[in-house]
């Protein structure tokens, strides 16, 4: 099978969960980590003008808001949420099934908050479907480091490929010499320096 890059023209970013109560309860990953590249991957999304389909779950609960700051990078997402009412899969809830589909791309790029429970059976259920689907996997975490690398091994194991923020954002970019390239390298060297 060949492999075709994922790129501005046929690529979706799906965030789930990224929200402040449900990061706390992750301890695979520092928490400034994973928050720092949950946030790179909206910059990267909004510099490039990829689709994005952001949910929540529960926000009224412990699992608590979205991260403010995604509302700041990626307002007009942010408004359009899709609010679960406590549906594990997303891809189980009709509102948050059609966003994706209406995307119109069968690459798609997710990163969740957790791993073990919320991005690895979208993950699953989209590969079933006949997606091609990346998890960015250091913009999520889980409550254990061994809970995290079954749920990795599971979506690898699932046809699910793999990746981290920098090499997704390096995929995404093909050149570092085009004006949007310029702009993600910027990302990239702020995240480093901070």
């Amino acid at each position: 099978m060949s492999y075709e890059r994922f790129s501005t023209e046929n690529a979706a970013l799906l965030l789930i969960d990224h929200q402040v109560g449900t990061m706390r309860w992750v301890k695979s990953i520092p928490f400034e980590e994973m928050k720092r590249n949950a946030l790179m991957l909206a910059k990267a999304a909004s510099i490039l003008q990829l689709p994005v389909v952001l949910t929540s779950s529960m926000e009224e609960y412990a699992q608590g808001p979205l991260l403010s700051e995604l509302e700041q990078i990626l307002p007009k997402e942010f408004a359009a949420r899709i609010k679960r009412l406590g549906i594990v899969n997303a891809m189980d809830d009709d509102n948050f099934a059609k966003a994706v589909q209406a995307t119109g791309r069968k690459k798609l790029i997710i990163a969740g908050v957790t791993n073990d429970v919320c991005t690895v059976y979208p993950a699953l259920s989209l590969v079933r479907d006949g997606y091609e689907v990346q998890v960015v996997a250091d913009a999520g975490g889980s409550p254990s480091a061994m809970a995290d690398d079954i749920a990795l091994r599971r979506m690898d194991k699932g046809g699910v490929t793999l990746t981290s923020t920098n090499q997704l954002i390096a995929e995404l970019a093909g050149s570092w010499a085009t004006p949007q390239g310029g702009q993600l390298v910027q990302v990239l060297m702020t995240a480093l320096q901070g």
